[in-house]
């Protein structure tokens, strides 16, 4: 298996595991708060790990123009985002939840082709199209006396598009060190939002609350974000959010297997509708003959077809590394998605 395709599933599994627990929670603190301190525990974990990894505190290494693309992810993704799901999981079962959480992918793949042209082949489409319908089918009233509640989709849905517009900007920034990233976005949206919550009234929960609650934010966001950052820089935006598209299935069968939620036909309709879209998109192959423009950029590499340059140090010639390395001009056929190396048009 492609170690990237491995990151964006692994990442999945994480984060579809704490939708419910983060359900669970809801109910024990305000929604901004619990936000907040799931990033919070997220950036607070992953900074401690950079510091043992860097044996202190080391330059985060990103250019100046990266920036912008972080600090809008760190809004839309860290801060928006999340408050909106909390919001949503106040009116909305674990499992429903989970499964609406695939239009994550819908709008991260629609932004991608429209905004920042990724290729898209018809099978992705159809993928997304049928994830789309089971988002629609999940959301829509159970009677026509609008007797439902829509609060909850709708908040849903909302998180799914700021996390969309996170995952496409996060994308630019994806070659730099993803530790740095994930880090930096869990402290200053998490300290954010907990900051905001606590000048509104709320108070901290209780110890072992706490801890639950930092626990999740740090496997569920931190670790998770850190692998699909990964994922991002293999993948690309649109195949790396088909692959995160697993999450919601984790996060239902805890829901109903664990929390013991009931399912109705909608949500069995839904599933169907979700699993043909995930299919479609684990099973896509792209190959075409493309050409690579010179290009310069830092970061890790083994010297495989893409990679092969001089070093100005001394290198045994195994193994990953990184350094700034430079491409020329070369033209050839293989199958690849659109990652850092393959951002060509079609």
């Amino acid at each position: 298996m492609n170690r990237y395709v491995f990151f964006a599933l692994l990442a999945a599994v994480l984060f579809g595991a704490s939708t419910p627990l983060a359900k669970w929670l809801v109910g024990t603190q305000p929604p901004i708060l619990l936000a907040g301190l799931l990033y919070l525990g997220s950036g607070v974990g992953l900074t401690l790990i950079r510091l043992i990894r860097d044996r202190g505190w080391q330059a985060s290494g990103m250019a100046a123009g990266e920036w912008p693309w972080l600090l809008g992810a760190m809004f839309f993704g860290g801060m928006a985002g999340p408050v909106a799901l909390m919001f949503g999981l106040t009116s909305t079962s674990g499992s429903t939840a989970s499964l609406l959480l695939n239009l994550e992918s819908v709008l991260t793949a629609l932004i991608a082709w429209v905004v920042f042209r990724e290729n898209a082949d018809r099978r992705i489409v159809i993928g997304m199209t049928a994830m789309l319908a089971g988002g629609v089918v999940l959301s829509w009233p159970s009677d026509f006396n609008g007797q439902q509640d829509w609060t909850g989709a709708v908040c849903l849905a909302l998180a799914c598009l700021c996390w969309a517009i996170d995952n496409n900007l996060t994308r630019r920034v994806s070659a730099s060190d993803a530790l740095f990233i994930a880090a930096s976005k869990g402290v200053v949206a998490g300290g954010v939002n907990t900051v905001l919550a606590l000048s509104l009234g709320a108070t901290l929960p209780t110890g072992f609350t706490l801890l639950v609650t930092l626990a999740v934010g740090f496997v569920g966001y931190g670790v998770s974000l850190v692998l699909f950052v990964l994922a991002l820089r293999g993948l690309g935006t649109a195949r790396t959010g088909a692959y995160f598209s697993i999450a919601p299935w984790m996060g239902a069968a805890i829901a109903v297997l664990v929390f013991g939620e009931s399912t109705p036909m909608a949500f069995w309709l839904a599933a169907a509708l979700m699993g043909l879209g995930v299919w479609l998109h684990l099973t896509e192959s792209h190959v075409h003959e493309h050409t690579h423009l010179p290009m310069a950029h830092e970061h890790e590499h083994t010297h495989d077809e893409h990679h092969q340059h001089e070093h100005p140090f001394a290198w045994s010639g195994a193994g990953a590394h990184q350094h700034a390395h430079t491409h020329p001009f070369f033209r050839h056929t293989h199958a690849h998605f659109p990652d850092i190396h393959h951002r060509h048009e079609h």
